[in-house]
This record gives structure tokens, sequence and C-alpha cells, in this order.
């Protein structure tokens, strides 16, 4: 309140000494200048007023100014009399200017404050924001962490632990055999023995698989997985998979459906198959004995449609995504699917490999109504800079065969 006073008082002190030095310059040029060319001088000083301090400032420059035109300028000049017509004219034109460019200028003021105040409303709200968001994507990060963290602990505990638990209950049981040499009651028969080495060999097998996966996650998230890119036909990628799962489907009925005169791919054979193996495991696994899975292939566009298709209980759609998750099968909060035995990588590393070919892999739901479908999109490739990939190849290869003493190839 005391700065707008100040600024009130400051307005008027100029508007007076503005006209009021006005006034003195034009006085001196009295010979030189005529009342027109006085009177604009005036209103440009009163519009000055009117702009920087708005209209009752320059409604006291517009009085002052009348009177100083009055009495320096109009005949007779040093009197003051409003007789003569041109007086009022002058006065009301003064006062008239006065108020309305003060007027547009307090309004324009008033609309710049306006302005001035949303921008650091918006500043503000932007900042909020900001920071909402940022406490938002640390704490969604902390809390993926946080599950990830118990999906490890609970993967290292079940996948770990378990396998750990039998063999060392089964080494357990054959040191206590041979320990106890004369006591026929703690001895094994054949019979006995072959299990308990059965169960070392099928839970060392279990440890293995979980470190590789562990070991293949890494070098994907790392961007170290290395693909060896071969131009080859769908059909035999998809037989050599299905043949390496063929126990896992002793008790389901497979179909094949594969689209004729599809174009060779330039894919990684070897790690298209480890994801087909992987998807037709998972649906042996979570679909019933004696239900149907299918697995076909087809050109979608410039890509490789590769589809799994299950009669199983299917997945729903809100887990769809994190189905993909590392160790996802070991979350607390995945209840809604059942979990078989595995180590929940799988998925994951089937998403890896299928990215690092720059195609993509989701689930959807199957053709007949129910179930799940998994569905793997793969680039077919270029064909001209996989001509020249084969002859470099071929170039290394004849390379290698002529340093071998031999001469052989593999």
């Amino acid at each position: 309140m005391e700065s707008r006073s100040l600024r009130a008082a400051g307005g008027y002190l100029v508007a007076v000494l503005s006209v009021g030095a006005a006034s003195g310059v034009l006085k001196l040029f009295r010979d030189h200048v005529n009342t027109t060319t006085v009177a604009l001088a005036f209103l440009l000083m009163i519009l000055f007023v009117a702009t920087k301090f708005g209209s009752r400032p320059a409604v006291a420059a517009a009085i002052v100014g009348v009177f100083c035109f009055n009495f320096f300028f109009l005949p007779p000049v040093g009197a003051l009399t409003i007789a003569d017509p041109q007086n009022w004219i002058a006065l009301a034109v003064f006062l008239i200017t006065a108020v309305t460019t003060g007027e547009l200028s307090a309004r324009a003021r008033r609309r710049a404050e306006e302005a001035e105040a949303g921008r650091r409303e918006i500043e503000r709200l932007y900042t909020e924001l900001r920071d909402a968001f940022e406490r938002a994507s640390q704490a969604e990060a902390l809390r993926r962490s946080e599950r990830l963290k118990s999906a490890l602990l609970d993967a290292v505990s079940h996948d770990i632990r378990t396998p750990l638990t039998s063999i060392k209950a089964s080494v357990t049981t054959l040191l206590d055999e041979l320990r106890a040499r004369g006591d026929d009651s703690a001895k094994l028969d054949a019979e006995g023995r072959r299990e308990m080495l059965e169960v070392i060999d099928e839970e060392a097998d279990r440890l293995n698989r979980f470190v590789e996966g562990l070991v293949e996650l890494a070098r994907i998230e790392a961007g170290q997985l290395d693909l060896r890119r071969r131009w080859g036909t769908v059909d035999e990628i998809v037989m050599g998979a299905l043949g390496r799962a063929e126990p896992l489907l002793s008790t389901h009925a497979v179909q094949i459906s594969i689209e004729k005169d599809l174009p060779l791919v330039r894919v990684d054979a070897k790690t298209v198959a480890e994801v087909i193996y992987t998807l037709v495991d998972n649906a042996a696994k979570y679909s019933a004995d004696g239900t149907q899975i299918t697995v076909s292939a087809k050109q979608a566009d410039d890509m490789m449609r590769l589809t799994v298709d299950d009669e199983g209980p299917g997945i729903p759609v809100e887990l769809r995504e994190r189905v993909f998750d590392k160790f996802f099968r070991a979350m607390r909060d995945s209840n809604a699917v059942a979990h078989p035995s595995g180590t929940g990588m799988g998925l994951a590393i089937a998403r890896g490999i299928v990215e690092a070919h720059g195609g993509r892999i989701w689930i959807e739901d199957s053709s007949e109504g129910h179930g799940t479908r998994v569905a793997v999109d793969l680039p077919l490739g270029d064909e001209d800079e996989g001509v020249a990939t084969n002859d470099d190849e071929r170039v290394e290869e004849a390379a290698v065969t002529q340093g071998r003493p031999d001469g052989a190839a593999d």
C-alpha cells in the first residue's frame, strides 16, 4: 500500500514537472512555434504521463497544461482567461485525452500484470507437476525395484534352495550308507542308489538351467547378445524346436500350421528356436493334458509372424505385459495365474531375443476364444545384406579350412 502511494505521488510530481519543462522549452521558441505545435507538445506530455502513471496523474498534467497553454501561449499572453472558446476546446481535448489514455494504459497494465501472474502460476503448476511426476517416477521405480528384489529372493530361495536340498539329502543318504558298512539296515539296494543319483543329476541340471538363464538375461540386458544370422526356412526352425520339445508334448495334441511358399528369413536360427521352445514349453505347462497346442507361421506384411496357441486358463489382460518381466512367476501378486515349476526367466529371455532381432512379442486371446496365444513378429531380413554377409562368411570359412593341417571342414 505504501509503495502504491509513493508511486501515485511520484506520478503527480512527474506530471507537473513534465508539463512545466515543456512550457519552459516552448516559451524559449515562442516566436518560432504556433499554438498547434504547442498543443501537440502538451498532448505528448499528457500521453507520456498517462502511459506511465495512469489516468489521475494524466488529468493533473492536463489541467496544468491547459493553464500553461492559456497563460503563456494564448492571447492575451500572461493572463489567465478562458473566455476564448479555444481555451475550452483545448481543456476538453486535454482532459479527454488524459482520461482515455490513462484508462487504456491502466487496462493494458492490468492485463500485463494478469498475464505475468498467469505465467507465474503456470510455472508454479509446471514445477509442481514435474516434482509430482519425479516423485511418482521414483516411487514407481522403488516399487518395481522392491518387487524385483522380492521376486529374485523368491526365485533364489525356491529354484536354488530346493535343488540344493534335494542334492544334499541324496548325497547325505549315500554317504551314510558308506559310513555304515557293517550295518545292513542302512544299506541301499541298487535301485535306491540309482534313484539317489538320478535326483542329484536332475537337480544339478535344474541348477545349471537357472544359472544359464541368469547369464543369458545378463547378456541380453548388457546388449551383448551375439546373433549369428543366417538365411533359412521357417519350417526348419519350427520343426527343430518341436523336436526338442517332443518329450514335453507327449500328453498334448500338437497341430502345426505353416503357410505355403513362405520367404526365407535371415535370423539366428538357434535363438529363434529357443523362443519357440520356450513358448511351447509354457503352453504345455499351463494347459491340461489332452488339450491341443497349435504352432503357426505366416507372413504379415514385411514380418514373419509365429504364434503358439494353447487351451489353458488364459492370462488376464492386466498381467499380459508383466509375464515378460524377470521372475514374474515368483511374484506374490500374480495369483491369478497358476505357477508350475520354472524359473520365470523364459519369457524375459524370449523377449530379449526377439527384440534383438528387431521384432516384438506379445500375448493376446487365442483364436478359439479361450486359452492363450503368444505372437512373435520377426523381420524377414535384407536380401542384399544377407548375400554380402554370406559371402563374407564363406571367405572366412575357406580361410579357416585352409589353415587346418588336414584342410578339412567340420
